[in-house]
């Protein structure tokens, strides 16, 4: 009789697959970076991300209306 048909009848779990210490949390087996430093690397790039939408929306106010209505510049599709 095998192990699996062993633990079903007793009721119980399958038995976990062993893993190297550290390996588990890995992203890639052969890059040394645990869950962590990757969480913290998502966090920084889409807080990046948010900036960025921030101020591309600023600059694109200032030239579309504050320019403009200042008289720095005339835009092309009122000309």
């Amino acid at each position: 009789m095998g192990e699996a048909r062993r633990r079903v009848e007793q009721g119980l779990p399958p038995r976990k697959r062993k893993t190297q210490e550290g390996d588990s949390s890995r992203f890639f087996s052969w890059l040394p970076s645990a869950e962590s430093p990757r969480e913290q690397f998502y966090a920084i790039t889409k807080l990046g991300a948010w900036i960025g939408i921030g101020l591309l929306a600023v600059v694109w106010i200032v030239v579309r209306f504050v320019g403009p209505a200042a008289g720095w510049w005339i835009p092309a599709d009122i000309r």
